[in-house]
């Protein structure tokens, strides 16, 4: 797993929001150790377990190991917010409305626990007759005798048809919170598995040489997201492989009627014949589906910025370097036409804010900050940025000016 790639993730996270990195167990300890570092242990959400497998391996030395772990960070765990899950019709079935109540279907809940409760031990006579001297041996009633007497005259409790029954607490669905609490167990029924993520791949892909051994399912990524994302949620994958997240990201908007956007990087040579492939057969339909619709563009990587000496590549064309630097600093896309040369100098990249930024950079040639080249300098803006291998002038002469020196390479970010 390429570590670097999560430092990029932290970086575009937004402020509230959360990632999600499936792992093996190989992996959980080092890769827990260097989120933490990352994201901060504070900002460590919990450790969920995903049923991957459903068959054991009888080939296994110790244990057949069936699971994965699915590690979750919040950019900002105070600020993080999760959604609840949609209750599923089999949740629902479990409320019904026996007596007619005109508040709806309901379940009931035991009226008894076990942490120790000074008013929870009383008597009850049931509306039949039966007196029960109190709660099961060693347990206490949740509540007082008065908040009993007050839910049972609301017609809050449930004796049974009889009448006759220990009494049950009804809980009515119209009056708990929308949507369940997401567990940190994953069953394979609720996810899906390894095997059927592999079928659903094969299914899309059925004509392609390439294969792919470790496809997650997308109805797995689809829970990640019915947590953590909102409809117009920008999904990013560091570690794209066969494409799922997409799939996931795409299948939940025709579901919900979403705008998700998702953006996927893949650094093997995989991505345009299976990740991209994957993508652009799931929005025009495969097999027995129909398309999702949408669309992408796909990108490749250019040469690196820096070369293996931490120098700028010289390979690299001078606007491409001049718009990095734009937007490490104005976070805002460089065009050339809007940032005339208006001292005359190739330098000048232009002005955000009350800010002016300078790249001063000469392939093969050392570039100096000095008085002689700050005499040329002739923009209006209250601060200045200025780019160059060195600088002579001294910290006073930099604050008169308002000028922030930056070193190349060595100040240029480095995402």
């Amino acid at each position: 797993m390429m570590y670097p790639r999560l430092v990029l993730l932290q970086k575009l996270l937004a402020e509230d929001g959360a990632i999600f990195i499936s792992i093996d167990d190989n992996e959980q300890a080092n890769l827990k150790l260097v989120m933490d570092e990352i994201f901060g242990a504070s900002n460590f959400v919990d450790n969920i377990i995903w049923q991957k497998i459903f068959a054991p391996k009888n080939t296994a030395k110790y244990f057949s190991a069936n699971h994965d772990f699915i590690i979750v960070f919040a950019k900002n765990k105070e600020n993080w917010i999760r959604n609840p899950l949609k209750r599923t019709e089999e949740q629902n079935a479990r409320y019904n409305n026996p007596d007619n109540d005109h508040r709806g279907v309901w379940t009931s809940g035991d009226l008894s626990a076990r942490n120790s409760y000074s008013l929870g031990i009383y008597p009850i006579t049931t509306p039949s007759g039966r007196v029960i001297d109190g709660p099961p041996k060693g347990t206490f009633w949740r509540v007082a005798k008065e908040k009993f007497n007050s839910l049972d005259q609301d017609g809050r409790i449930w004796w049974g048809k009889e009448k006759n029954n220990v009494p049950r607490l009804k809980r009515f669905l119209t009056e708990i919170q929308e949507g369940i609490v997401p567990q940190t167990i994953w069953l394979n029924t609720e996810v899906g598995n390894t095997q059927d993520a592999k079928k659903e791949f094969n299914k899309i892909l059925h004509d392609n040489e390439l294969k792919f051994d470790t496809p997650k399912p997308s109805t797995l990524i689809e829970r990640v997201l019915e947590i953590a994302s909102d409809k117009d949620s920008m999904v990013l994958d560091g570690f794209a492989g066969s494409g799922t997240t997409a799939h996931a990201v795409l299948n939940l908007n025709k579901q919900d009627g979403g705008n998700r956007k998702f953006i996927l990087i893949e650094m093997e040579d995989y991505a345009e014949t299976i990740t991209a492939e994957r993508v652009k057969r799931v929005m025009n339909g495969y097999a027995d589906k129909e398309g999702t619709g949408g669309s992408f563009d796909f990108y490749t990587l250019g040469q690196s910025l820096f070369d293996e000496q931490g120098e700028l590549n010289e390979d690299v064309p001078i606007e491409k370097i001049r718009s990095y630097i734009w937007y490490s600093e104005t976070k805002t896309a460089y065009t050339p036409a809007q940032t005339p040369a208006v001292n005359g100098k190739a330098a000048y990249l232009g002005i955000a804010g009350q800010t002016a930024y300078y790249f001063y950079w000469n392939p093969g040639k050392a570039t100096c900050l000095n008085i002689q080249w700050l005499r040329n300098l002739k923009t209006d803006a209250e601060q200045h940025v200025i780019y160059a291998d060195n600088c002579t002038l001294n910290k006073t002469q930099l604050a008169k000016y308002n000028i922030t020196f930056k070193k190349i390479p060595r100040d240029i970010t480095k995402l």
